[in-house]
């Protein structure tokens, strides 16, 4: 069979009605409809296949009131009779006998409250449309709540008990509990945090989700996905029934993104097989528990263009505005760390799978666990640590590389105004035009800190970024390091060449401080002394750099000093 493109499709029937390649998911769809827990909560990144997990699960347990149930058989026969889910007898059990209330709250991304509020009526009010067969037989106080919600006129109590109030009802005309479904419950969530109406989210969610899932005798199993699993105690307070399976568990490790093997069986049918190095550099490289997993959007999208080139098709369904303010805030901590990601290294970070969206101001460790569960690391150790969990993270592949280096370029490009500037910048570092660097330095400053109301600790992030910058753009031919112990010291910033013969850089970074210096110039003499006493161009002379350029880095407020000394 050929390959054919299900990217303009996340629902199950279609793809399969329409014969669109599809890989077999349904073991993890069997072994969730079986399993002892009562609710499930799959946190992974956005793209990876959520959405058409859920689907294949309500199109394999639905029982549904508009067809005949000998004509649903067959069409979960045709649908499923090849795939793994058929060939388990206990899961055949469950297929077609319950009631399926299904919900996503994808597109709940509103700027307010009031708007995001009215976001989520509209999607339960739909969910209450697909099942108004049951308003015949309901009471007339009953219909009161069911016409209101479902007319889009319900007030928040009404929402807030909707999911408890419709399982309900519909356990009552099936005789069979109900199965809930949530898609991307946390996305409202995020939008709340970023928009600032996140304690109000928060107090309607709990609600919402503790109607539907906490002690509901009508309920026989509910699943939410999502991106990160928000803090018990904020949202999931009281589900002592959740049973959660991040990425750092082996169960369902496979149930989304794609296997290496499986990525060969499409590569196979795209008749693509000479181009797996390519998809294994650009989209593999996540680790989801034991499995290393591909993401699967990008790889359907490569497949699908007919060129076969690598792009950033995953990074363009989303918005990094909260990546960039974790770094451009310096929410990650020493620049060492990060420095270390876009080399290619790892950093081993404390790790907290329960995530409190506004801890991200106050901890390193909650923005680094952000960016993990969010797909923009990945964990290739996992041990157990004094408060949790400790993990090994790098950034997983070339696609998500892209994210970081866009990012400080365009940090750059804000405040030099072009690709071109911060090349002159670069090169102007080189050849020892402390003039140029001075004046460059001194826009970047102040373009930072017209954009940022920055307490005194992180007055040093124009350098923090300043340096970030310079290893994304000098890569190819240098290594870029900060805080690096040559001679008998720490430098700053080492620029060292990767071959021999090429100008090297050392610089000296200080804050002027009146009462300490008495002046800028004072401030640049002991800082080349500094230079010159720890003997930090050691290294450079090693390494065989020449010349060999001695940057002193005064910050004044928005004013930068910058003296350079040549060594041949």
């Amino acid at each position: 069979m050929p390959f054919v493109s299900s990217i303009t499709t996340s629902d199950f029937r279609k793809l399969r009605q329409n014969r669109q390649t599809y890989v077999d998911k349904t073991a993890s769809v069997a072994r969730a409809l079986t399993a002892p827990q009562e609710v499930l909560l799959f946190p992974r990144p956005r793209r990876f296949g959520k959405t058409l997990w859920m689907s294949t699960f309500a199109a394999f347990v639905e029982n549904r009131p508009d067809v005949e149930p000998s004509e649903q058989e067959q069409e979960r026969a045709t649908l499923f009779g090849d795939l793994a889910i058929w060939r388990d007898q206990d899961a055949r059990a469950h297929a077609g006998r319950y009631p399926v209330v299904s919900m996503t709250f994808k597109d709940a991304k509103e700027t307010t409250w009031d708007d995001c509020l009215a976001a989520v009526g509209r999607v339960i009010a739909q969910a209450f449309r697909v099942h108004e067969y049951v308003r015949p037989t309901l009471s007339r106080a009953d219909s009161l709540v069911f016409d209101a919600v479902r007319e889009q006129r319900a007030d928040r109590s009404m929402l807030s008990g909707a999911l408890a109030f419709l399982s309900e009802l519909l356990h009552e005309h099936y005789g069979e509990r109900v199965v809930l479904l949530i898609d991307e419950y946390d996305l409202p969530i995020h939008a709340a945090y970023t928009h600032g109406y996140y304690d109000q989210a928060i107090t309607f969610f709990r609600n919402f989700l503790s109607g539907g899932y906490k002690d509901n005798r009508h309920l026989f199993k509910g699943i939410l996905t999502g991106i990160l699993r928000v803090a018990k105690e904020s949202i999931f307070s009281g589900l002592n029934n959740l049973a959660v399976y991040s990425i750092l568990r082996r169960e369902y490790a496979a149930g989304f993104g794609f296997t290496e093997g499986e990525v060969e069986d499409l590569a196979r049918l795209a008749d693509a097989d000479q181009h797996l190095d390519t998809l294994r550099a650009w989209y593999n490289g996540y680790v989801f528990g034991d499995q290393v997993i591909y993401n699967p959007w990008s790889v359907l999208q490569f497949l699908d263009n007919p060129d076969k080139t690598p792009s950033t098709y995953w990074v363009q369904t989303g918005s990094d505005d909260m990546i960039t303010d974790l770094i451009a805030r310096g929410r990650l901590g020493p620049m060492s760390d990060q420095e270390a990601l876009l080399r290619g290294d790892t950093v081993d970070k404390d790790i907290f799978e329960p995530i409190a969206l506004r801890d991200l101001e106050y901890t390193t460790d909650s923005a680094w666990s952000f960016l993990l569960f969010s797909g923009y690391l990945t964990a290739t150790e996992v041990h157990p640590g004094e408060d949790g969990i400790r993990a090994r993270l790098r950034i997983p592949n070339h696609e998500v590389r892209g994210v970081y280096t866009r990012m400080l370029r365009r940090w750059l490009h804000r405040g030099l105004g072009s690709d071109d500037q911060v090349r002159l910048l670069c090169e102007a570092l080189l050849a020892g035009d402390a003039d140029r660097v001075e004046a460059d330095l001194q826009r970047l400053l102040i373009d930072h800190v017209s954009h940022h109301d920055l307490p005194r600790p992180a007055r040093e992030l124009p350098y923090h970024m300043f340096v970030l910058g310079l290893l994304v753009r000098l890569a190819d031919d240098y290594d870029v390091r900060s805080n690096r112990e040559t001679g008998y010291g720490r430098a700053d910033v080492l620029i060292t060449p990767r071959r021999s013969g090429q100008p090297g850089v050392v610089i000296e970074l200080k804050t002027f401080d009146p009462e300490r210096d008495g002046s800028p110039e004072a401030a640049l003499d002991k800082a080349m002394a500094q230079i010159d006493e720890r003997d930090y161009a050691a290294e450079l002379r090693a390494r065989g750099a020449t010349p060999i350029r001695a940057y002193a880095a005064v910050f004044d407020r928005k004013r930068a000093h910058v003296r350079v000394r040549s060594e041949a």
